[in-house]
């Protein structure tokens, strides 16, 4: 929801009316921004739920808060400059490949090894 008023913000300061989705740089990182965002979440509930059943609920609940925080600094970094998003898109996604890991191990452990 943060991500979304930032986009309406944005629009608003730069006069882009929907569906417009181009017009000045710094309205267009915002909506990329937001955009890739909501693209990735889907993943990362499925990953972070299927991670705390049959894995670990604490160090998925840890591994999910550093995931969102990561997901924050990405926004706004890419907001800035599009090369601020670089850091914490690769912490974002070493962070979910940590929650595919603790999954797959939670699944394993659960269906082949009882």
């Amino acid at each position: 929801a943060y991500f979304a008023m930032q986009v309406i913000s944005a629009r608003r300061k730069y006069k882009i009316s929907p569906p417009e989705t181009s017009g000045h740089p710094e309205f267009e990182r915002t909506f990329r921004a937001q955009a890739n965002c909501s693209e990735y979440f889907p993943i990362f509930i499925s990953l972070l739920w299927v991670a705390g059943i049959f894995c670990h609920q604490g160090v998925t609940a840890v591994c999910g808060l550093l995931y969102l925080y990561t997901r924050l600094k990405y926004f706004q970094g890419y907001a800035v400059a599009a090369q601020g998003r670089l850091g914490p898109l690769y912490a974002s996604a070493w962070l979910l490949w940590v929650l595919v890991g603790m999954a797959l191990a939670g699944l394993l452990a659960h269906f082949v090894w009882p």
